[in-house]
């Protein structure tokens, strides 16, 4: 059996003169950061892609009322697994943190704790899921014939619930090992599955929107057994944690106080994400079609950002672990300057490039126009929400949860107070500049609680 990750052992806890804690130093390189983020930075690309190929897909279907089905459904389905996010971010920090610890026990304790909680939270997803999407219908209020479409999405999507949280865990667990590339390779066979099977199912065989969702169950499985196969190759079963040590009551404290403050954060970003939905979807199926295809734009820089942010995971979450304060410090630098660089590659793109790119989304003319007018808008989000990604990165692998939640909150009240002061006067102009809004202030808020958090983890410099 291949060995957890390299230099890990099972060395119990450690201890300092001090603080009942010893240093671990490890170094912190650009080759180090780049082996981290670009598998990462591919895998979650591969996640927009399908986004942007099921849009394609129901795009060329003729029927607007379609396009706007897949966008609510999507936001609805993605307000569930979303929120149960944690999933991924809470296991990455917490196995990063262990890993710097050179606790391999609690590393596997960590997985085992996560995928019983998928298990728990999929069963109560589905059996909720009707009740669910009549909520979620009448908060978006749409129109009968998008209604009618997100129900046939929604229904089929939600079968997927189990396997789509076990396959979050797995990721998380991988991140926090560093093994990325192995994330990597199940984020790329459930992602490209997913593409065929949606262009299988939802074109070449006629069944729509259905095949699309029944696509999405059937690769969630497939990536859910493969990656199982996987994580249980990582594990030394010399070093097996005990069922006691599993269900230890104080670890699942920890696990649920710091889950549930994700989960605040990942609610409440993906109520700011309804809420531009539903709004747009006030000013009719043109524009909410539009808005749909340019929030493509907009996913596309998030994933393709994250993969720097899931570095700065790893890095921060391993350098807490084995409190060494140079390496949270270089981490961050490298990360952060990294990411500004793609931020501007990707919104230059996008001003080259944009019109390009929603021709190939969609071919009602109507959609591509309006989309055409906002495009600016969508094209800027990379700068104006990179701060807010690489310190997302930060916090999660700090596991500095109860801060992030609180900072989303302002966050999001300032989003609401921008979108109230301008949607008169500038309708959807304003819901977007509402939007950058709220990107922005995520970044300086969380900015802005750093240096308290860094004497208090740190308070012997180094």
């Amino acid at each position: 059996m291949e060995s957890l990750a390299p230099g890990v052992q099972n060395a119990g806890q450690p201890s300092d003169p001090q603080k009942g804690q010893i240093v671990r130093p490890f170094e912190i390189t650009l080759r180090m950061v780049a082996a981290l983020a670009v598998p990462m930075t591919l895998a979650y690309m591969t996640t927009p892609l399908l986004g942007v190929v099921d849009t394609a897909v129901v795009g060329r279907l003729g029927d607007p009322a379609l396009i706007g089905g897949l966008a609510v459904g999507a936001v609805l389905v993605d307000l569930l697994f979303t929120t149960f996010n944690f999933q991924r971010s809470g296991t990455t920090g917490l196995t990063a943190q262990a890993v710097g610890a050179h606790d391999e026990k609690e590393t596997q304790a960590i997985l085992m704790r996560a995928l019983l909680l998928a298990a728990v939270a999929g069963v109560a997803m589905i059996v909720l899921s009707w009740p669910i999407l009549k909520i979620g219908l009448w908060f978006m209020a749409p129109g009968a014939g998008v209604a009618e479409a997100t129900a046939d999405y929604f229904q089929i999507r939600m079968l997927s619930a189990p396997f789509a949280l076990a396959n979050y865990a797995i990721l998380g667990w991988l991140i926090g090992l560093g093994r990325t590339g192995l994330g990597l390779a199940i984020q790329t066979l459930l992602n490209g599955t997913n593409i065929l099977l949606s262009i299988l199912l939802g074109l070449w065989l006629g069944y729509g929107i259905a095949g699309v969702a029944w696509a999405t169950v059937i690769a969630e499985a497939l990536a859910t057994v493969v990656g199982l196969v996987l994580c249980r190759a990582l594990m030394d079963p010399q070093t097996r944690p005990s069922r006691a040590r599993i269900v230890e009551r104080a670890a699942w404290k920890r696990l649920v106080n710091l889950n549930g403050d994700i989960m605040v954060r990942s609610f409440t970003l993906l109520f700011a994400f309804a809420f531009f939905t539903a709004q747009g979807a006030r000013f009719g199926e043109i524009t909410l079609a539009a808005n749909a295809i340019l929030m493509h734009f907009f996913i596309v820089g998030g994933y393709f950002l994250d993969g720097m942010a899931t570095a700065a995971e790893q890095i921060v979450g391993r350098a807490l672990g084995a409190h060494y304060r140079a390496a949270f410090l270089r981490g961050l630098k490298l990360t952060l300057v990294i990411s500004v660089a793609l931020a501007v590659m990707l919104t230059a793109f996008y001003f080259v490039f944009g019109n390009a790119l929603i021709a190939l989304l969609t071919t009602v003319e109507s959609v591509r126009a309006e989309a055409a007018l906002y495009l600016v808008f969508a094209a800027l989000t990379p700068l104006t929400g990179v701060l807010a990604f690489q310190m997302d990165g930060v916090y999660i692998g700090a596991t500095w949860s109860r801060e992030m939640s609180l900072m989303m909150l302002v966050s999001a009240a300032a989003y609401l107070a921008s979108w109230w002061l301008m949607a008169e006067p500038l309708a959807n102009t304003g819901l977007w500049l509402a939007l950058h809004v709220f990107l922005l202030t995520r970044g300086i808020t969380l900015s802005a609680m750093l240096a308290p958090k860094l004497r208090s983890a740190f308070p012997q410099v180094r």
